[in-house]
């Protein structure tokens, strides 16, 4: 369960000035420039659900997202994701979540895609049956086979995406979400 409730991140930048002495006055003046990024947003997806967040350029989408997965912190409201607080849980709360973002891949440009998963396989602690059974789930839902072994360099910009969906779900995070919903209904 995704829960979201008056989320709103504000950046603050320092105010720049222009001139012989204006790196000097930006260095001393204490004046901001601010820029809503995120305003008042809630919403609530309950377990299961597939939503799309969709808006136009510059609506807040990325920014949302990386306050869910932790990556940001926002400036005012409450985020839960799984019962977690994303920021203060960063590394549970990313066994739990997988993103990913056009502009970032998180596979390893100049080796194989194969070698790309299996470095996130590693780098998630995924045992190697799970491993073995999630990657054969990824491969046959997503056509890996015929691109497994071309370093992700040379990949077209679709093969790279199915193959960062590979990474992004490579080590279950829907499980480990399940594993985390059951340790808390342990009696204690």
């Amino acid at each position: 369960m995704i829960k979201v409730e008056s989320l709103t991140k504000i950046f603050r930048r320092p105010r720049t000035f222009s001139g012989p002495m204006g790196a000097l006055r930006t260095l001393v003046t204490r004046q901001y420039d601010e820029r809503i990024a995120v305003d008042d947003v809630s919403f609530e997806i309950p377990e299961g659900e597939v939503v799309g967040y969709l808006g136009p350029n510059g609506a807040g989408k990325s920014t949302t997202v990386k306050m869910l997965t932790g990556i940001l912190t926002p400036t005012s409201g409450l985020v839960e994701v799984a019962g977690r607080v994303p920021w203060r849980d960063r590394k549970a709360n990313a066994r739990s979540v997988g993103v990913v973002f056009g502009q970032r891949s998180q596979l390893w440009w100049d080796l194989p895609l194969i070698e790309s998963l299996r470095l996130v396989g590693d780098l998630y602690d995924v045992p190697a049956d799970r491993f073995t059974t999630s990657l054969r789930r990824m491969r046959d839902l997503l056509g890996l086979d015929d691109f497994l072994d071309t370093p992700v360099r040379q990949l077209s910009l679709g093969q790279r995406m199915r193959g960062d969906l590979a990474a992004a779900m490579l080590y279950d995070p829907v499980a480990a979400h399940a594993g985390h919903r059951r340790s808390a209904r342990v009696p204690g």
